[in-house]
């Protein structure tokens, strides 16, 4: 598979529902299928299959094996600091798009009702050293919830969301 087909696999394999919110489960802990299918409340078979997709494609790692019943299971992890930047086609991108959108109605309807959120959403002209800044305050505030990012439940912890997507846009033709 050349690299370009590498990325594109990557992307739209984390272009799922499921495999998103893996991805964020797996951000602040190491956990195992059968750990992930009763977070998620999906059979561990389902898990199973989801965190191969998510393995094969790079978008997770395997933390450690442990022995469980005669068995052995792995854990796993999501490298979130070594996701390279990926070429993937519009059409990926778009696919990535809208899973992200509906993973995030989802996540709107579990908002703490009477607490402190934000929706912003702009498409406006600024000059590149407004965006700049804009641009580095959204990373700064990505990387620092994912480092600090705790397993799920754990004392001390709320439940939150941050999504953002952060872009130049090209002149539109055809007004």
């Amino acid at each position: 598979m050349s690299d370009d087909a590498d990325a594109v696999s990557s992307l739209r394999a984390t272009a799922h529902p499921v495999r998103l919110r893996m991805l964020s489960l797996l951000t602040g802990a190491e956990l195992s299928a059968a750990e992930v299918a009763r977070e998620l409340g999906i059979s561990h078979a389902n898990a199973s299959y989801h965190l191969r997709v998510l393995l094969e494609a790079g978008a997770v790692e395997v933390a450690g094996e442990e022995k469980i019943r005669g068995g052995v299971a792995k854990r796993y992890r999501h490298p979130w600091q070594a996701r390279p930047r990926e070429k993937a086609s519009p059409e990926d991108q778009e696919v990535y798009v809208r899973a992200t959108a509906e993973e995030l109605v989802r996540r709107a309807r579990l908002r703490t009702p009477r607490t402190r959120s934000l929706f912003c959403d702009a498409e406006l002209w600024v000059t590149p050293e407004v965006w700049q800044r804009a641009e580095e305050l959204v990373r700064e505030a990505s990387a620092l919830v994912h480092a600090e990012a705790q397993p799920s439940r754990s004392p001390g912890t709320v439940h939150v969301n941050l999504t953002a997507a952060t872009f130049q846009m090209t002149e539109e033709t055809g007004r």
